[in-house]
């Protein structure tokens, strides 16, 4: 019964992850968008994201990475056997590629709080959906227990992905317009 209520907290703390994750691109995309228009709007604006963004990124979004890590590695130690699924062996790759989208992001929020903006906000939009590949990924290795159904799976979600960067492109360029 304690494995179960672990598996429920990890889901838990694995959507709000994610969450702090979608969420702090996007604040990070208007952080840099802020940057475009004149005072004082660019440094009431820079400021309160600022400061969101700390609130988000340590009370929310590490944390919850943290306590998803640790509950995952419990789950692991209390159920070996999962070890033994080649399905797992890809899923915990791409965890370790989630874990290293959390340190870029890091970077990032570290340099905006310094004030240095070293992407646009289409790439930051881009890189948004980056997260949401591994998000897919994961879900549908950890349902579908095959590490080749997912390939179909993500497959048609780079497709996806593909057809929503050409869409935000297009949508830029009507912006501009």
């Amino acid at each position: 019964m304690g494995y179960l209520y672990i598996k429920a907290l990890h889901i838990i703390f694995v959507i709000t992850w994610f969450a702090g994750l979608f969420y702090i691109v996007r604040l990070f995309i208007y952080h840099t968008e802020a940057l475009a228009k004149a005072e004082p709007d660019r440094s009431i604006l820079s400021n309160q994201l600022a400061i969101m963004s700390k609130k988000l990124w340590y009370i929310i979004t590490w944390p919850s990475a943290v306590l998803t890590i640790l509950l995952g590695t419990t789950l692991i130690v209390l159920q070996p056997n999962w070890l033994e699924q080649p399905f797992m062996h890809v899923k915990l790759g791409f965890v370790f590629i989630l874990i290293i989208y959390h340190l870029w992001s890091h970077k990032i929020y570290s340099q905006l709080q310094q004030g240095i903006y070293k992407y646009t906000s289409l790439k930051l939009r881009i890189f948004n959906e980056i997260a949401t590949l591994i998000l897919f990924a994961i879900v549908f290795l950890i349902v579908l227990k095959n590490e080749i159904n997912w390939i179909w799976g993500t497959l048609g979600l780079v497709s996806f992905a593909i057809v929503l960067m050409m869409a935000i492109k297009l949508y830029k360029n009507i912006r501009q317009k």
